[in-house]
């Protein structure tokens, strides 16, 4: 009998294997939970986004595959409704979801523009209030659920590169708390994992990530990157009743890069030795 017999949720964001949320989904699974997923929406005749990730999810009897644009409140809702329809109260929601314009996200962040700005704190940020607040008023949401979201140490300090998707993960974090603060009375806890770099599908669009991750490598006291499987097992952790006295938390999972005030005493010798 796992963590998660009898726990029911949705797990938004799976993109690919590589996912972060593909890896908290994977160990959920092998604690019983049951998992309903989204995909982004398909344009044009191939449902090439909702193949992709049902090759994934399907082997572990996913529950529903459905496309959600959190841009559309009405795609929202649609998602709460379904969870409902199938699981009848939700255990957890796992919130994945991030995105810039390139053009927005590569520059300065003095440079991005009106729209870049509005459409990167939408879906980046906005977005876990639009899905905490449909499954509020659907009243889908159990005596005991836990939310959880992905953010990273440019939310917090500055880091060369992450620019404007910065600014979002501190807007998130700040919705983490509030969420936390107001849900808290019906039972829900909402926290967040701060995960180091990890070469995913919204890491390929950040400027300079191989120097990131270079970076984290030799400054971090486990002077080493972090494996995906790191992150998603304390994403279980974090959604599951061995975490029940933690809400509103942002909980660093990066090898213990966040610690450091200054650069180690052999950090010079190693950033020549790779250049």
């Amino acid at each position: 009998m796992g963590l998660f017999t009898g726990k029911k949720g949705i797990v938004l964001g799976v993109a690919n294997d590589r996912s972060i949320a593909w890896s908290i989904a994977e160990h959920l699974h092998r604690e019983g939970a049951e998992i309903g997923f989204t995909h982004l929406p398909d344009t044009g005749d191939r449902p090439k986004n909702q193949n992709k990730v049902g090759k994934l999810v399907d082997p572990i009897g996913s529950k529903f595959l459905i496309p959600m644009d959190v841009c559309n409140d009405e795609h929202i809702a649609a998602v709460i409704e379904k969870a409902v329809a199938t699981f009848g109260k939700i255990d957890f929601i796992v919130h994945s979801i991030a995105f810039a314009p390139p053009a927005d996200l590569t520059g300065p962040t003095y440079a991005c523009s009106r729209n870049g700005f509005k459409s990167a704190m939408e879906i980046s940020a906005y977005s876990l209030l639009a899905v905490a607040g449909a499954a509020k008023k659907q009243d889908a949401l159990s005596q005991d659920c836990s939310i959880l979201t992905l953010s990273y140490f440019g939310g917090e300090e500055v880091i060369p590169g992450y620019n404007l998707m910065g600014i979002c993960k501190a807007a998130l974090e700040c919705c983490v708390r509030y969420l936390a603060s107001e849900l808290g009375p019906y039972g829900t806890r909402v926290n967040a994992i701060s995960a180091g770099p990890l070469r995913t599908v919204s890491s390929s669009g950040v400027g300079d990530f191989d120097k990131m991750q270079m970076v984290n490598a030799t400054i971090s006291p486990l002077r080493r990157n972090l494996d995906v499987d790191e992150v998603g097992s304390m994403g279980m952790v974090m959604l599951s009743k061995l975490s029940s006295g933690m809400t509103g938390e942002v909980v660093h999972v990066d090898c213990g890069f966040n610690i450091m005030g200054a650069p180690p005493a052999d950090f010079l010798s190693k950033i020549s030795a790779a250049t």
